[in-house]
């Protein structure tokens, strides 16, 4: 019991954060609460499609590391959070604002990376390496996966509100999301299944994979201060013309 205490509560977390931070006009907890939902449930088919072809691809070469990270791993991950992401909170009314991308795709991905935490935590407890895994990934892997989705979730929120290039602005999201993921997987499976982790300090390879979560951090952390700024301005505005709505009419 300890262990998934451990493993979900960096998701948990990080969710009702955003959900204080979107402090302006809040999506309904409904909303956010199955976003969640689906995108734990989303790492079904990830699970499948991963343990399928990722065997193909670790054959020791840093391109088959390289492969496995961006394609196998990265973008199908991704590319399912976005699916829940354009088919549910796309749709839905409270989808009004730019920042609701990040909120709804952030959530999506913390259900996700919810249970793939609880997995991983659960499997590395068979060897008594339960609690560090779960230390490790509560400071990385997790908080790397909410990175992931505000890059991502910042484009979906313009694209949902664009009057054209909508599915530019999805493309952009979704590549930049793989791209990140990828960049930092790319390093830690180095770690584990290329020749290089043999030659090359486990230490020096995990320093890429923190670099890349460090700079997708410093993005992420832009991107939602650019959108959390735009809310703040539909905040004030709707709130002067409700008590002064005279005065938008004369306009």
């Amino acid at each position: 019991m300890q262990y998934i205490a451990l493993a979900i509560t960096p998701g948990i977390v990080i969710s009702l954060y955003i959900f204080y931070k979107d402090s302006y006009n809040r999506e309904p907890v409904l909303n956010l609460v199955v976003s969640f939902i689906l995108g734990a449930l989303s790492i079904i088919p990830v699970f499948f499609i991963e343990r399928k072809a990722g065997h193909s691809f670790i054959d020791g070469s840093v391109m088959g590391v390289a492969l496995f990270s961006f394609i196998i791993v990265a973008l199908t991950e991704e590319a399912m959070k976005f699916i829940v992401v354009r088919t549910y909170a796309w749709n839905l009314k409270s989808f009004d604002e730019p920042l609701d991308g990040i909120v709804y795709t952030v959530m999506v991905g913390m259900g996700f990376a919810t249970v793939e935490n609880i997995m991983y935590v659960l499997a590395y407890a068979d060897y008594g390496r339960g609690f560090e895994i779960g230390l490790k990934r509560m400071f990385l892997s997790v908080p790397a996966h909410a990175t992931f989705a505000v890059v991502m979730g910042y484009f979906m929120g313009k694209a949902r509100l664009a009057r054209k290039h909508k599915l530019k602005f999805q493309l952009a999201g979704l590549l930049t999301a793989v791209f990140f993921h990828g960049t930092y997987d790319f390093f830690l499976y180095l770690n584990q299944f290329s020749m290089l982790g043999k030659t090359w300090s486990a230490g020096l390879l995990s320093a890429g994979a923190i670099t890349s979560f460090l700079i997708s951090l410093v993005l992420s952390r832009k991107l939602f201060n650019t959108d959390s700024a735009i809310s703040a301005r539909i905040f004030r505005k709707k709130r002067k013309k409700k008590i002064n709505p005279q005065s938008e009419e004369k306009k």
